[in-house]
């Protein structure tokens, strides 16, 4: 295994600075408050940073909505979903282009040979599809309903067939990403989570960030979802009681992956199965912003984070995704800017013209994930954020 180039030179760490927040940002914060109220989500975690500084850094609500449960800190731990996509598969992917180890336009069966059958249009997917959603696989499979092993669910994944031709059109995939997080273990003879902690959590000080995080995690770590068995006892809090009954783990879902098929999966997954805090994810777009220091060069973020020109009217990079309006990054986010969301109500946004990033965390799966209005808030919190800078002359 290649070592990365010691790139730290010249790589400074956030300087945390949210004194003035409560003030600068109280129009974003009563936004999350009152979505809290409406119940949007019960917890939800905030970390804005502009030009090497984290000027903000709130957290808001409880782990569910009950009222005697625990009241979110700053340092409370959220899965990621994903989000997971850009702040590990992603990354790693642009590490191992850096090393020369991953070609963009290799086929997917050259590295995954599994992933060939009787369609002969799966020789033409290459690991750049993957990364651009434009392999022609479908968005969503719950493979978890046929797949009781790890193994299954991989061979599940790489047989999948196509919904389309490969090239055609860009239709997000978590399909895609399975495939790749496999893809590129193989390139880099490693395991995600563990090549990820080395050469990506490790040197950017992101000490709350893993997958399958420890058991020591689990009281700072917010519940995603409540699954109930048919012989579930009525023992739960009111909240979760009207909830409708998914079964498939029977149980709450806290310190264990949300996501079912990264759950068959063991927790470790190309699409989902990181948790972290805000400010880590922060640390993270920090670096996007300072450069790629110390883990990227700049001609490597600048090549995965542009649009891809093809499809037609794709709004996807590699790996990333684009403003495109209407946008969960709000209205200002400049043209450049790049971010990812995450199924349990997770995001980052960032525009290096401004030098800004904005991570918010919630939980709004919880207690089923039936409640869509992270939707609306996520936008109006972003813009809210960008306007109240602008009156102060912070950014453009």
């Amino acid at each position: 295994m290649t070592s990365t180039p010691n790139r730290a030179a010249g790589f400074a760490f956030l300087v945390r600075n949210p004194s003035a927040q409560d003030d600068r940002f109280r129009a974003a914060f009563a936004l999350l408050e009152n979505a809290i109220a409406a119940r949007a989500f019960p917890a939800c975690s905030l970390a804005v940073t502009l030009g090497g500084e984290l000027i903000a850094h709130k957290a808001l609500g409880r782990f569910t909505y009950d009222l005697a449960a625990t009241a979110v800190t700053l340092e409370s731990i959220f899965d990621l979903a994903s989000v997971t996509k850009v702040v590990a598969t992603t990354a790693m992917a642009m590490i191992l282009y850096e090393r020369g180890l991953l070609d963009l336009d290799a086929p997917v069966t050259a590295i995954v040979p599994e992933f060939a059958t009787s369609d002969a249009r799966r020789l033409q997917v290459t690991l750049r599809m993957l990364l651009a959603h434009s392999s022609g696989l479908p968005a969503y499979e719950k493979l978890f309903l046929r797949a009781k092993t790890r193994d299954e669910l991989l061979d599940a994944a790489f047989t999948t067939e196509l919904t389309a031709a490969p090239g055609i059109r860009a239709e997000y995939s978590d399909i895609g990403f399975i495939t790749l997080g496999i893809a590129l273990e193989r390139l880099a003879d490693e395991r995600l989570d563990a090549f990820c902690q080395r050469e990506i959590f490790g040197p950017l000080g992101m000490s709350h960030t893993a997958f399958n995080p420890p058991r020591t995690w689990r009281d700072r770590t917010v519940p995603t979802a409540h699954q109930c068995g048919a012989d579930t006892p009525v023992r739960q809090p009111a909240d979760v009681l009207s909830a409708p009954r998914s079964t498939f783990r029977g149980r709450t879902i806290q310190g264990e992956v949300q996501d079912e098929n990264a759950s068959v999966l063991g927790g470790v997954a190309g699409h989902a199965g990181l948790f972290s805090t805000a400010e880590d994810v922060a640390a993270f777009a920090h670096a996007m912003l300072n450069g790629g220091r110390p883990i990227l060069r700049p001609e490597t973020i600048e090549l995965f984070t542009r649009r891809e020109s093809s499809p037609a009217g794709t709004s996807r990079a590699l790996g990333w995704d684009t403003p495109s309006a209407p946008s969960q990054s709000g209205k200002y986010f400049s043209p450049h800017s790049f971010g990812h969301l995450g199924y349990t109500g997770t995001s980052l946004w960032i525009d290096p013209d401004r030098h800004l990033s904005i991570t918010l965390l919630t939980n709004r799966t919880w207690p089923d994930c039936q409640n869509q209005a992270i939707k609306q808030v996520r936008p109006a919190v972003h813009d809210a954020i960008v306007e109240a800078l602008s009156n102060s002359g912070s950014t453009g």
